[in-house]
């Protein structure tokens, strides 16, 4: 007898990366943000949406490196399932929108992103402008951050498996990069700022790889399980699969100068909840986050999640949690 459909990969312990609901209408949207580059985005309705109504919204991140349709859309269709407005966003030098060259590095832009999509979403119809919020997922998380503290208009900050980008990149995780090393980095990258200005090969860094090997560490396993293997894989329009994931290398020294946490107190009265997993290897930077951020707070953390499995693993999600939040922030 033939054997019948196989689950895709991860499936089988709640994976659903590119999950669809038929009670969700869904369209593709662009919009500038305040430098003129044209921002993409999917914009996800509940089908039984009162559009008489003015409708709290939310905008949702995707993880450094990724598209929107990794993990990005996933919750933006959850929260519409909810009754929210949601829309999904690629950052720019990503994905479906503008920013050359492609993969580059650019942390103030991407926090604009985050303003321009208040923008777009505070200028529709049926959104109340009063009542939007944000999830960051991964690098978004820092990004979102960043864009909060000088954008009001978000009303209700949620990250999931948080990466702070700059101390990521500055000190490793754990702390474990010397100054010696960091500075090696940032030499490396200037060096090859004179082979592409002469119309050399663009270098990237970073990312997750291409292959397992016997001696591949075990984040990133992690990675690969996603981003290389139908489980999440998206290689954009254009774009290459050599490609994806990695940063150019020239950019990504960018991340030393950003600093999302500091001055986080003063996004306060506006409530945060921090997602991470018990397992994560990121979940420092969520309690690095909560720390130092002031009421109202909330850290949240799911038991049996590492940090990649918050992207897309339904049964892990806290969806209640995340329901609950906006609910009461943007009621």
């Amino acid at each position: 007898m033939a054997a019948g459909p196989q689950p895709a990969p991860g499936k089988l312990s709640g994976a659903d990366n590119f999950y669809q609901s038929d009670k969700v209408a869904v369209r593709k949207v662009t919009f500038k943000n305040q430098y003129r580059m044209a921002v993409a985005g999917n914009l996800f309705v509940p089908k039984n949406l009162d559009r008489s109504k003015k409708n709290p919204a939310i905008l949702v991140g995707h993880p450094m490196g990724a598209v929107k349709e990794q993990s990005a859309n996933l919750y933006a269709t959850k929260m519409a399932e909810q009754g929210f407005v949601a829309l999904s966003l690629d950052l720019p030098f990503w994905g479906e929108s503008e920013g050359q060259p492609r993969n580059a590095v650019a942390p103030d832009i991407y926090a604009e992103a985050f303003s321009a999509a208040v923008d777009f979403l505070g200028t529709q119809a049926m959104v109340d402008r009063e009542r939007i919020g944000a999830i960051g997922v991964c690098g978004s998380g820092s990004f979102v951050i960043s864009a909060a503290k000088i954008d009001p208009r978000m009303k209700a900050i949620a990250t999931v498996s948080m990466y702070d980008m700059g101390a990521a990149n500055r000190d490793a995780l754990n702390h474990s990069q010397t100054l010696e090393q960091r500075k090696q980095i940032i030499a490396a990258a200037a060096e090859q700022r004179y082979v592409e200005f002469t119309g050399r090969a663009i270098q990237y860094t970073g990312g997750t790889v291409h292959e397992l090997t016997a001696d591949t560490h075990p984040i990133q396993r992690e990675f690969y399980d996603f981003y290389r293997t139908p489980r999440g894989e998206v290689t954009p329009k254009g774009g290459s699969a050599k490609t994806t994931t990695h940063p150019t290398l020239t950019s990504n020294v960018k991340f030393m100068n950003f600093y999302p946490f500091n001055d986080i107190e003063t996004i306060s009265p506006r409530p945060m909840l921090f997602i991470t997993g018990d397992q994560a290897h990121s979940k420092e930077f969520s309690e690095d986050a909560f720390k130092r951020a002031a009421e109202p707070k909330e850290l949240h953390i799911v038991p049996g999640a590492g940090h990649v499995d918050l992207y897309d693993r339904v049964n892990l999600i806290p969806w209640g949690k995340l329901t609950a939040f906006f609910g009461k922030h943007l009621a």
